[in-house]
């Protein structure tokens, strides 16, 4: 009767295991259906989670900043037959208290990839960039940048704001910087004091003019004088961008020699997607922060090593191709400008070719050429945005 009860004891543990498994597995599904519809990426979308089964209760936990998401989410388990208990937290954070804004204070702030300075550098983001602000840890704050990448960056970033600072913001006078580098200066006269250093992109308010100097202030309310001749007023910027490929070479060629940086995108130092995202915004188009991201929009291009099929202009991706049972991988994004020559970050900003007996010629890269996009004929199109069209 012992060994009755010992295995009757061991067959119904057995049962009650496999049909716990056989839950979290259905859930796990669940829910990676709707990430994959919702955030596949999560460089630009948040869903995170733990969940505990207990029977066919089921207790959810995480973050997202995606409403509708966490909608479906619980429709989807609830019609699998889970009774839910929800700790699934929908961002922005209560803890911000209405301030879900933020916008840029620093000439370029670095944005980490986790909450501590001692983090992989993910991306930057210019003086003045408006952002989103998800939350707050360890005196960091989860931000969203306008082209969706999703980082943290400390509090001396930028300056926390709610809806009516941020709408105060965008209809102010403003002014962005055209130079590649200059100054805010303490009085209108030249060699005076510094408050700021400023790079190409940087977005300040215009509170006056003062001869040959434009007053400006800071979103934390600093204020200075920049030299006139360095800047143009922002919405005539806005509406003044020509976006042909001399420009854009032009503009990439400004920034021959600038140092490699893993995830800059500035002209302080950039990597190779964060350079081709600078050169665009310059021209008033907003990439995607990533290569591979890159990859993905404007109108594709087949590779061709004879490179018939490119113009000036064209964004060339590097990396894997697909083989087998192997994805295709992409790790490196040039500007095309010609002839076989592509300008690009690596090491430096530095021209080279694609083509064999070219001085410059570079055989990896080459080897490693996997496609290419069209950028210039996608304007409002194939995820291409225009910078007159996103909320700065």
């Amino acid at each position: 009767m012992h060994r009755l009860i010992i295995s009757i004891t061991l067959i119904c543990l057995f049962i009650y295991s496999c049909t716990d498994d056989s839950s979290k597995q259905q859930v796990e599904d669940i829910i990676a259906t709707v990430k994959a519809k919702f955030a596949p990426d999560k460089r630009v979308a948040l869903l995170d989670y733990t969940f505990e089964l207990k029977g066919e209760s089921l207790c959810l936990k995480g973050e997202t900043n995606l409403p509708q998401a966490k909608k479906e989410l619980l429709r989807a388990l609830a019609g699998a037959g889970f009774t839910i208990l929800d700790s699934l937290t929908v961002l922005p954070s209560a803890d911000l208290e209405g301030q879900h804004s933020g916008i840029v204070n620093l000439s370029v702030c670095n944005i980490r990839s986790a909450p501590k300075h001692s983090a992989e550098l993910a991306t930057q983001a210019l003086l003045g960039t408006p952002l989103k602000v998800w939350k707050k840890q360890d005196g960091f704050f989860l931000v969203q940048t306008p082209d969706g990448y999703l980082g943290w960056l400390d509090a001396g970033g930028f300056v926390l704001t709610g809806d009516a600072g941020m709408d105060d913001w965008r209809a102010s006078d403003r002014v962005i910087i055209t130079a590649g580098f200059g100054f805010v200066l303490e009085s209108s006269t030249a060699g005076s004091s510094k408050v700021s250093d400023l790079v190409a992109g940087d977005i300040l308010r215009k509170t006056g003019q003062v001869g040959s100097y434009t007053a400006v202030a800071f979103p934390d309310g600093r204020t200075g004088f920049v030299a006139s001749s360095s800047l143009l007023p922002f919405r005539e910027w806005l509406e003044t961008r020509t976006l042909d490929a001399a420009h854009i070479l032009a503009t990439a060629h400004e920034m021959m020699g600038r140092p490699y940086l893993w995830g800059g995108t500035s002209g302080k130092g950039m990597d190779c997607s964060g350079f081709t995202q600078t050169v665009y915004f310059l021209n008033g188009i907003m990439l995607q922060r990533d290569a591979n991201q890159q990859a993905d929009t404007g109108e594709e291009l087949a590779a061709d090593t004879t490179f018939q099929n490119l113009l000036p202009g064209d964004l060339l991706f590097f990396g894997r191709p697909a083989s087998g049972d192997l994805p295709e991988k992409i790790w490196h994004v040039a500007i095309y400008e010609g002839s076989g020559k592509i300008i690009h970050a690596s090491e430096r900003v530095k021209v080279e070719s694609l083509r064999r007996g070219d001085a410059a010629f570079n055989e990896e890269r080459l080897n490693t050429y996997v496609r290419a996009s069209r950028i210039l004929s996608s304007a409002g199109a194939n995820g291409i945005m225009a910078v007159k069209d996103l909320p700065f």
